[in-house]
């Protein structure tokens, strides 16, 4: 499974250079997994009202070329990893055919009762299944 969030960087989103400021990715990278777990057919909100939460574990990105006030990017969201107990995707953001940034991120499945891991195989079967056909190489 594959996602593209389409995103116009906006003034505000810019530093003094002139260019998006570092800290945006991580939120554009946020708006793009949320379109890709609606993808998966259901939302972050639905998940928690089942009980599960993904809170961050990890994030990188690596910065190759910058992106400007008003440039329309899309944001390529797939799965790389999964276990029963943690799940990492892959962003690119593209430009013009051209990937200016590439950054992941882990979440754990943990519950909302306990915010301890959970297996996901076990408490949601359809999304983990759905999750693990998803998964591409790295």
């Amino acid at each position: 499974m594959r996602c593209e969030t389409h995103i116009v960087a906006r003034y505000a989103e810019t530093d003094q250079m002139g260019i998006i400021h570092h800290s945006v990715y991580p939120v554009w990278f946020e708006a793009a997994r949320t379109e890709y777990i609606k993808t998966a057919g259901i939302t972050y909100t639905q998940l928690e009202k089942m009980g599960v939460m993904l809170p961050l574990s990890e994030l990188g990105c690596k910065y190759m070329m910058p992106v400007h006030y008003e440039d329309e990017v899309t944001i390529v969201t797939e799965t790389v990893r999964l276990s029963v107990s943690r799940v990492t995707f892959r962003y690119r953001v593209v430009l013009e055919g051209k990937i200016m940034a590439e950054g992941t991120t882990t979440h754990a499945f943990v519950s909302t009762e306990t915010f301890r891991p959970i297996n996901l195989k076990k408490v949601m079967p359809e999304l983990y299944e759905k999750l693990r056909e998803s998964v591409v190489e790295e």
